[in-house]
């Protein structure tokens, strides 16, 4: 799609699905459509059995459930407008979650010394119990690698750009912007920006402490995009990145086996690596402290 993007003799659907890369986008598309639709009649159908009901005791409820009730309750909300939604979650969740993750693994490989703090954390809210899963109270205790994964997604946010539409006209830095321009947030450049982040390429949780990001300007840091169209995962994005990284620490040590710059980043839609990442994992148990 980047490609597609660069190149404007692919913007026309009659050319680009000609090419191998339209021909291969197509067919993922109608793998990844198959399984929505199968996932919304089967949930469907349990509806209309009365298997499951709209409201079940103030529990709360999964957007599919949610996307149904809307369908079944409004004629203008069809199924097909269910399924495309459910595609919308399951596509931009997907890439931009496990870009994020490997970065922030790569990460604590680098910087053993960071890696070792999470551990004491880790270490103290879940003691010698380390198979039990990780609960809301326990992500609330995840102070520190909660830094450390924004810190991670500062440096490397998942979509390292994204555009807006002037709703009024602008000026910026003197240069006058209609109403109506298309403009490109560049996020991996704003991140960097030393008057917000000294020594921006520097690896630095602290950062992310409350004492230092109190008065920091909220769209200084916006790795899931702001306003009203940001993303409507991000907390879920969190939760996943938090509840995975925690498991595998609590179980494993991390050792990144390249340096950051033999690993250039690669800014497509999704923030990834110019050479794959490599990292050696060992049990706890083989200390490597």
């Amino acid at each position: 799609m980047s490609r597609r993007i660069i190149n404007v003799f692919l913007w026309p659907d009659f050319i680009f699905n000609r090419t191998r890369s339209g021909k291969g986008i197509k067919k993922y598309i109608a793998i990844v459509k198959a399984q929505a639709r199968f996932m919304v009649q089967e949930e469907k159908q349990k509806y209309l059995e009365g298997e499951l009901k709209f409201t079940e005791g103030g529990k709360k409820r999964s957007l599919l459930n949610m996307l149904l009730e809307h369908h079944l309750q409004m004629k203008d909300f069809s199924e097909e407008d269910v399924i495309e939604e459910l595609i919308t979650f399951i596509v931009a969740g997907y890439d931009t979650t496990s870009a994020a993750m490997t970065w922030t693994l790569y990460m604590l490989g680098l910087y053993p010394e960071i890696q070792k703090k999470v551990h004491e954390e880790l270490d103290w809210i879940f003691g010698e119990d380390v198979k039990r899963p990780a609960t809301e109270d326990d992500l609330k205790d995840m102070k520190y690698l909660e830094c450390v994964i924004k810190e991670t997604l500062r440096l490397y946010p998942p979509a390292p750009f994204f555009a807006r539409q002037m709703s009024e006209d602008t000026t910026i830095c003197n240069t006058k912007i209609p109403k109506g321009t298309s403009c490109i947030v560049f996020t991996y450049a704003l991140h960097r920006d030393e008057d917000v982040f000294p020594n921006p390429e520097k690896f630095n949780p602290d950062r992310f402490l409350p004492e230092n990001s109190l008065n920091r300007n909220p769209y200084a840091y916006i790795p899931f995009s702001a306003g009203p169209r940001n993303c409507i995962g991000q907390k879920l994005n969190m939760m996943e990145q938090m509840i995975i990284t925690s498991t595998i620490l609590r179980n494993y040590t991390i050792e990144s086996l390249d340096q950051r710059d033999r690993l250039l980043p690669t800014l497509t839609f999704v923030i990834t690596s110019s050479k794959p990442i490599r990292i050696k994992i060992r049990p706890r148990s083989l200390k490597m402290f």
